[in-house]
């Protein structure tokens, strides 16, 4: 079962979980505190397999990030949420099928989920490029506030006990190197975790004596940033971006189309993009966007053309765990 420990203030929600055993049951009780100035003293309570309740944990000073961590074990994860709410709770569910696999507990996490940051980063999204008739692409947005939430979420992870840090989101990457200035644990990056097992898994060229060609689709704001691009450049791939006339007509219009609810219009116009990418003589193409993760239905033959960044991410999480000694037992 999840065990999931929650922590509610006025802007953000902390979540400290791990998956238990079968065999064992743990409960536990929020105390939900709400006030406007400062973060409230939480206090957490497990109990044991009779219900008795025995530990307390003391959350205190959270802003800051000070006090105790709430983790103490060394291969907890922590997690900082990005645009959407559903797809760091789909990172989560992969994080735990992963690490559990052989039947064993998963690896702990603290999840960092603030709905707040959440809209920013959407709004950031979504105003790089505004629509296909409306350019924003040249616009000087200022992502400083974004950067400065980013690093305060990762320095409290860092001060809650966590061993590595993960952002399951592909625009937050957009300012990886600002976010991981300073840090004392590593930060996976989601691009590279991609490029790494594309490397490991020593595709061949579509066509004989070509390079090994990458596709890439994405919004606007991630495609600009470059990561992918470099990543995969680094690890000896030729990389294929959508041009100006496929982000027009067919995947910005898929994203509006996605927005007004019309899943059938967005589904046909990623359809399009991705063989326009596939086209282009590309081995696989990315998927980097939360938004079209999950249009294509499960059965799709496109869709096992496409690399999914959030399932490389969750891998490489357990890798690194695993491979760093911190190996889970029950």
């Amino acid at each position: 079962m999840l065990d999931v420990m929650s922590f509610s203030y006025p802007f953000q929600t902390l979540l400290l979980g791990c998956v238990a055993a079968p065999t064992r049951r743990y409960f536990c009780r929020t105390r939900w505190c709400h006030v406007q100035a400062t973060p409230p003293s939480s206090v957490i309570l497990n109990a044991d397999e009779s219900g008795k309740f025995s530990e307390k944990i003391h959350a205190t000073n959270l802003a800051s990030g000070k006090g105790a961590p709430f983790a103490t074990q060394g291969s907890t994860v922590g997690i900082i949420g990005g645009v959407s709410v559903d797809a760091t709770l789909k990172f989560l569910r992969k994080l735990v099928e992963l690490s559990s696999e052989d039947g064993g507990n998963s690896i702990p996490f603290v999840l960092c989920s603030d709905p707040l940051f959440s809209k920013e980063l959407l709004s950031f999204e979504r105003s790089y490029f505004v629509s296909s008739t409306s350019r924003a692409e040249n616009l000087k947005l200022d992502s400083s506030p974004i950067v400065e939430s980013l690093r305060n979420k990762r320095v409290f992870l860092e001060n809650s006990g966590a061993s590595c840090i993960v952002m399951p989101c592909n625009v937050s990457h957009s300012w990886y190197e600002q976010v991981c200035e300073g840090c004392s644990v590593p930060v996976l990056h989601m691009a590279e975790c991609v490029a790494k097992e594309l490397k490991e898994a020593k595709l061949k060229p579509l066509e004989a004596g070509s390079p090994l060609r990458i596709g890439v689709l994405a919004t606007n704001a991630t495609l600009a940033a470059g990561f992918y691009k470099e990543k995969l450049q680094n690890e000896g791939f030729e990389v294929v971006l959508p041009d100006r006339a496929t982000m027009e007509h067919t995947v910005i219009p898929a994203i509006e189309a996605l927005n007004r609810k019309d899943m059938e219009g967005a589904c046909n116009l990623l359809r399009i993009a991705l063989q326009v990418l596939l086209v282009r003589a590309a081995n696989s193409v990315i998927l980097a966007s939360d938004d079209m993760r999950d249009l294509l239905p499960p059965d799709d033959p496109l869709l096992k053309k496409c690399v999914d960044p959030m399932d490389a991410l969750a891998r490489s999480t357990v890798k690194w765990v695993k491979s760093s000694g911190h190996i889970i037992h029950e």
